[in-house]
């Protein structure tokens, strides 16, 4: 394997849950916020265009791939000039989600429950896939799919710092343990180089707004990736507050994070 490959696998494999912590948790620490999924949704299809969708505009009108869809934020916002879009997730509960959005947008759609690449699906114009390269060890296989899958373009979101960082702090109040700081976006440019991607590269920035209706629904999610019990909640509150977290605007720790980074390359590829 490659060097850039090599430390991008080796990094991920670092953010595993040491086993003692995670035999006692009474809960997954492996949340999915599905209200943090449809509330991003909705707030991207009420906002202007980002980076993402505007390099997603660029290469359409045509049909358009959404590999980990979520409720569907990195693409339905781009809905005027989509013919048909096809949603890939894991969750059951975010494809209907993305269903119900679609709908509302009168947008020619399908969903497909599985996880990438291992799913069978149609080539598309464009491929889009926001916030799912962290999720991604074994890199090499997952963006050849992606190019592969695209005729024209593929995008690629995803934070500038590995997304759980923002937990780290609570990990050495909690547990007393060192988690990663890696890897960034840039080892996954570099990955991808080794791959002999040349991504367009857009760095931006995320206004600070509230992923959750109430501050104690982000204690909860939060606890549980701490692998805490519910008794802890309290004590988890007070050290998000000491994190200075605003309850008027709560974030969610452990998801896409503020600092974002848009990769784009083109594709040239007839039907």
């Amino acid at each position: 394997m490659a060097d850039a490959l090599r430390r991008w696998s080796e990094q991920l494999a670092d953010w595993a849950i040491p086993e003692h912590i995670l035999a006692a948790a009474p809960e997954s620490p492996w949340v999915v916020p599905k209200q943090v999924f449809a509330r991003r949704a909705d707030r991207q299809l009420a906002a202007p265009a980002t980076p993402t969708h505007r390099a997603v505009l660029d290469a359409l009108p045509g049909t358009v791939l959404d590999v980990g869809a979520g409720a569907g934020a990195a693409s339905l916002p781009c809905a005027r000039s989509i013919a048909r879009v096809t949603a890939v997730d894991t969750s059951a509960g975010l494809l209907a989600e993305f269903r119900r959005r679609a709908e509302a947008l009168s947008l020619p759609h399908h969903t497909v429950e599985g996880r990438w690449p291992d799913v069978d699906v149609e080539p598309a114009d464009v491929v889009v896939c926001a916030h799912v390269l962290y999720n991604a060890p074994d890199l090499a296989p997952f963006a050849d799919a992606l190019t592969a899958h695209a005729r024209r373009k593929v995008v690629v979101e995803l934070a500038e710092a590995h997304p759980l960082t923002t937990l780290n702090p609570l990990w050495r109040h909690f547990h007393g343990i060192e988690r990663p700081e890696g890897p960034t976006a840039d080892d996954a440019v570099a990955a991808l180089r080794e791959l002999g991607l040349q991504p367009v590269v857009v760095r931006w920035h995320k206004p600070a707004k509230p992923e959750y209706a109430r501050f104690d629904e982000l204690v909860d999610v939060t606890r549980r990736r701490l692998c805490l019990p519910a008794d802890r909640a309290g004590e988890v509150a007070e050290a998000l507050r000491g994190l200075g977290v605003d309850e008027r605007t709560p974030p969610d720790l452990g998801s896409s994070g503020r600092d974002v980074v848009t990769l784009s390359w083109a594709v040239s590829r007839s039907e």
